[in-house]
């Protein structure tokens, strides 16, 4: 025991000796400069995750390639049946996911393969093979989106999409994620739903004259309640002049702008007090130059009629209200003008075309029609 107390002792005293010229150095030695190794972290490589899973059965065929990527981008998606036959498509904007350009077959095998660039510079690939669920035998929910393919329309033509059945409320996220639309030179929009049968898209102004629109319905295979959506469908589409027009109950007459720029006016007469006319704005729904316009009431051949509204008011010719024009209102509803001025209109509209109707007394039905612009952009884009 005293042995081991004196080595303790001596160690210690030598610690001190040597600690000693450390405590002094910052006084009376210079310093040494080292050289300091950078301790930034390298470059991460892509963490890289796809769906559907390896081996998934029953996929819908509407599915698509679901891509999550961190500390990198993604560089090339494809998917290819077990053929070999590859399968067009393009990346959301937001890169969540890459969407097939149509619905997969049923009952089919696919591959998607997913490579993706780390902040490294390396690339990092996952490959999966999953196979969709065989044609389901539940109810068809068709529907129809209101462009046709190639057309030029108004400034105010909202994106249309009509259902054959009501889509119920807890469907309706997963149809309007399947709805695209593009547009050069760009515009955002957004979707709102007026009532289960029908969702529309508008931008926030009138869209620019000029524009080129692309808008697309990728439905098929999406579930919708008990059943399931059938078709796709896409139509590109221009946009013409920029031609408003504004009807005034107070002065019984309607003005055609054109570039915000009167160039025609003309006396109406509308919807009498039992029948009245709506106001708000509504769009041209459709042009044609002779119908016939059947209620339990009556029957009545008409030239000239644009509709605004689904309930059935229109401007149309009414030769037999002339003496009425600018004075009174006499109409089921209508606005009347007469031959000659619902034949200038007829010629010089097209589908799309804004109608701002005003003073009527009696507001315009959600719904009833394409009224995506009877309502602030606010109201529009609320949940």
């Amino acid at each position: 025991m005293k042995g081991s107390g004196r080595r303790t002792a001596t160690a210690l005293l030598v610690l001190a000796v040597v600690v000693q010229p450390a405590l002094t150095a910052c006084h009376g030695f210079p310093k040494k400069h080292t050289a300091t190794k950078s301790t930034a972290p390298p470059p991460k490589p892509a963490g890289l995750a796809i769906t559907p899973a390896a081996g998934d059965a029953a996929v819908p065929i509407s599915t698509e390639i679901g891509t999550k990527v961190q500390d990198g981008r993604i560089t090339d998606v494809t998917l290819v049946d077990a053929g070999g036959q590859q399968v067009a498509g393009e990346a959301r904007t937001d890169g969540s996911s890459w969407v097939p350009s149509g619905a997969l077959r049923y009952g089919t095998s696919y591959t998607a393969k997913v490579t993706a660039v780390g902040a490294d510079g390396k690339p990092v690939t996952r490959q999966v093979t999953f196979t969709t669920a065989a044609k389901p035998t539940g109810q068809a929910v068709t529907s129809d989106l209101q462009l046709t393919n190639g057309g030029t329309y108004g400034v105010g033509m909202p994106i249309v999409v009509e259902f054959g059945e009501e889509v119920p409320p807890e469907s309706r996220a997963a149809v309007q994620q399947r709805l695209f639309v593009t547009s050069d030179p760009p515009q955002p929009g957004a979707w709102h739903w007026f009532n289960g049968r029908q969702v529309m898209y508008r931008p926030e102004q009138y869209w620019q004259p000029g524009t080129k629109i692309t808008a697309r319905k990728l439905l098929n295979g999406v579930k919708i309640g008990d059943g399931h959506a059938d078709e796709d469908f896409s139509a590109s589409i221009t946009i013409g002049r920029k031609l408003t027009i504004d009807i005034d109950d107070n002065t019984k007459q309607l003005t055609v702008y054109q570039n915000d720029a009167p160039i025609k006016a003309m006396p109406v007469s509308l919807g009498k007090a039992s029948t009245p006319s709506s106001s708000g704005t509504t769009v041209i729904m459709s042009r044609e130059a002779s119908t016939v316009f059947r209620t339990p009431e009556y029957t009545t051949p008409v030239q000239y009629a644009m509709r605004l509204t689904w309930g059935g008011q229109y401007i149309h010719a009414a030769p037999w209200s002339v003496g009425d024009q600018g004075r009174r209102n006499v109409s089921h509803g209508c606005t009347n003008v007469s031959t000659a001025n619902a034949r200038w209109l007829y010629e010089n509209t097209l589908v799309g075309d804004p109608v701002v109707t005003r003073n009527t007394g009696v507001p315009l039905d959600p719904g009833d029609g394409w009224t995506a612009w009877d309502m602030s952009w606010a109201d529009y884009t609320k949940a």
